[in-house]
């Protein structure tokens, strides 16, 4: 069965002065501000779409890689992934790059790092960043 989750935003003002509001409707999580500022430069206590799309490709990977490994009969105790998704202004989001430290058992760090590959590319984040460079480092704890 297919799934529909939906959030919002509120923007006021151009793009340079201006800021928003963007809210996760479904899940009910929470608002939070978007500016531009907070997308091309630091600006604390705000969000980017950058951000959210390191969220969602961090939890997504986890679960193509945990799902890979169960499904080979050595399912993982933990995964800790981060995803670093990088933005440069006037061209977009260049790369993602995803870091994985797991633990494994009954699983050597040759098997570890081609399971973490395979989940990099099987991933549906990964599938809608096409065209996006994606790079992963992975290390068997």
């Amino acid at each position: 069965m297919a799934t529909k989750r939906h959030a919002h935003t509120v923007w006021e003002g151009d793009l340079a002065r201006g800021r928003g509001t963007v809210s996760l409707d479904y899940s009910g999580l929470g608002s939070y501000e978007v500016s531009w500022p907070a997308r091309s430069e630091e600006a604390p206590g705000r969000t980017s779409p950058e951000e959210l799309i390191a969220a969602a490709h961090s939890s997504c990977y986890c679960m193509a890689f945990s799902g890979g490994l169960a499904k080979a009969g050595t399912p993982p105790t933990r995964l800790d992934a981060k995803a670093e998704v990088t933005f440069v202004p006037g061209t977009g989001i260049t790369n993602v790059h995803l870091t994985v430290v797991g633990e494994v058992p009954g699983i050597d760090e040759a098997a570890f790092v081609k399971a973490a590959e395979e989940a990099k590319l099987n991933c549906p984040v990964s599938k809608a960043l096409a065209g996006t460079e994606i790079t992963l480092t992975a290390t068997l704890a």
